[in-house]
């Protein structure tokens, strides 16, 4: 009787279990010192908990006096000017329509001249092959450009400041005109 080794890869995806179950609960109690979980503050806590209690033991009761409050000037400092922060103007999107290669125009002259091939007999057929092909070529370069085309959106901001500036995506972006914008690393983030 021959015994059967396991095969290496049950034997990594074992130690792979291992290794993340043992990082799992040390995330969790807390011993790795990024976590989450953390057993320093459920110490704090029972910490506090037993401190307030022997201090309501041991003070005795005392009546409080009020005193009025005291009117303090409020040292409100003036608001900072944000020079990165502004307001969309509005967005636009523009079209930018793709160039052929010659690879559409290929492809579609041979399949207008296949199809082109399937009418007629003798002259015929030859015209309409080549009309076939003519035709097939046109549309091909047509649909390769309109394949190849692109979108891209301008977003017009008005900063603080009074001065202007573009920002150009190739994703639609999810800003709309009055929305209140912060210019972070030339890229745009909510300002609420």
């Amino acid at each position: 009787m021959q015994s059967k080794s396991i095969h290496p890869l049950t034997w990594i995806t074992g130690i792979a279990v291992i290794l993340f179950s043992v990082a799992g609960i040390a995330a969790i109690m807390g011993w790795i010192p990024t976590s989450m979980g953390k057993t320093a503050d459920i110490a704090a806590v029972e910490q506090a908990s037993t401190n307030t209690s022997t201090q309501h033991a041991a003070k005795p009761a005392v009546a409080k006096t009020h005193t009025a409050p005291t009117q303090v000037a409020a040292n409100v400092p003036a608001k900072a000017r944000c020079y990165e922060c502004g307001v969309v103007e509005n967005v636009q999107e523009s079209a930018h329509k793709g160039e052929g290669s010659g690879m559409g125009a290929v492809g579609g002259a041979v399949v207008g001249g296949l199809l082109g091939h399937q009418i007629g007999n003798g002259n015929g057929n030859t015209a309409a092959t080549v009309i076939g092909a003519v035709g097939g070529g046109l549309a091909g370069n047509e649909v390769e450009k309109r394949v190849k085309s692109t979108k891209n959106y301008a977003t017009t901001v008005r900063l603080d400041d009074g001065s202007s500036r573009v920002f150009n995506t190739a994703a639609a972006p999810g800003w709309h005109s009055g929305d209140k914008v912060k210019v972070v690393n030339d890229v745009l983030q909510s300002n609420i």
